[in-house]
């Protein structure tokens, strides 16, 4: 079946800062360019409009003070438009919004999950609350999109095994060939965090870490942060009490990062939780391991010995001790990790599975 002129609408909550460009964000702008070859016109709700980057070329209709679902109703009923399919990003799955869409429009829709489940799971409450929720309103769903294979093993548990048929995986992709990538090491290795600032993520653990290693490594350690977040401030306090500080420079966002990777050795991620890491694959693109935990989607990325390091998560003295080997030469990723990622995480194989759902029979 064809796709030329249909008329689809996406709706994320994400919000579009200038300060804070990543890989969806080039995602969303080559999607709609694709969209827009195809004969397929897109309108975008999000939380608020941008012009920064390739935005100014979307139809963004922001939802200000209201949130998404309710943008969306309200424009729905003002303008009565006649969508072929509803792509949902970022939003909470398997609500009444889905059922209220789904008969007022006629339309397909296609719910896209990126969220991490908390380490340790849901509450038994919640739990019951999102089977719940499954029973009622899945069937008003007509594909679940898992960023990991994860993700989808996590949806099946959230809402029951029934939707299993309806559930695909396509994993995130990455813009590579805007990544400059690593071609010598330095010595001692540079280390780099590229992290929202939140306690979730880990870097706690990682000034334990640090912490712990020997004075002669610490006196020629240097770690940069870049990013920004509510836990910020925690961090340095935490850098100060356990006397690292000196180890620690907070860099900030960069609106640049992808120009950024290629100066360090290792790449440190010891996050709790996780979907699927975009700053994994640009780390990897860069042609630097990470060293990282085996949460959410990260072993669909990163194999141990091979293009980086996994250790046990809230374990301060394994990463410690990973690092010190690190450090003196005694462990070292030698391969280019380039190449996986350009071949299996591109951003056009992305695009390509994401168009190849608007074809199908619904």
């Amino acid at each position: 079946m064809g796709i030329n002129g249909q008329k689809i609408a996406i709706l994320c909550d994400y919000r579009l800062l200038p300060e804070r460009v990543g890989g969806m964000d080039h995602f969303f702008w080559r999607y709609d360019a694709e969209c827009k070859i195809h004969g397929i016109v897109v309108e975008w709700f999000f939380p608020n409009t941008a012009v920064h980057g390739e935005y100014e070329k979307l139809t963004i209709i922001p939802a200000g003070e209201k949130s998404i679902e309710r943008s969306f109703i309200s424009y729905f009923q003002a303008k009565n438009d006649r969508f072929s399919h509803i792509i949902t990003h970022f939003l909470e799955l398997c609500t009444p919004f889905f059922k209220k869409i789904k008969q007022k429009t006629g339309a397909a829709i296609i719910a896209v999950d990126h969220n991490p489940r908390p380490l340790g799971g849901y509450s038994f409450k919640k739990k019951v609350k999102k089977r719940l929720k499954g029973a009622i309103y899945s069937q008003y769903i007509d594909v679940f999109v898992g960023v990991s294979a994860y993700t989808v093993r996590e949806l099946l548990r959230d809402f029951g095994s029934h939707i299993e048929s309806k559930c695909r995986v396509i994993h995130n992709g990455i813009v590579t060939e805007d990544i400059a990538e690593r071609t010598s090491s330095n010595q001692p290795p540079h280390f780099i965090v590229v992290s929202h600032l939140r306690k979730s993520k880990g870097i706690q653990d990682l000034i334990e870490a640090v912490h712990l290693l020997p004075v002669s490594i610490k006196k020629d350690l240097k770690i940069d942060v870049y990013g920004e977040g509510p836990y910020e401030a925690i961090l340095m306090q935490l850098a100060r009490n356990k006397e690292v500080v000196e180890n620690f420079v907070f860099k900030g966002s960069s609106s640049h990062i992808s120009t950024v990777f290629c100066q360090y050795d290792y790449l440190l991620h010891p996050t709790h939780m996780e979907c699927f890491s975009l700053t994994l694959l640009e780390s990897l693109a860069a042609n630097v391991p990470v060293i990282t935990t085996p949460v959410g989607g990260n072993l669909e990325i990163v194999k141990d010995g091979a293009n980086g390091f996994i250790v046990p998560v809230e374990r301060p003295q394994q990463l410690a001790d990973c690092m010190t080997r690190i450090f003196e030469g005694q462990k070292k990723i030698t391969v280019n990790t380039r190449a996986k990622i350009e071949s299996e995480f591109g951003i056009i194989q992305m695009i390509e599975k994401h168009l190849a759902l608007l074809h199908a029979n619904y």
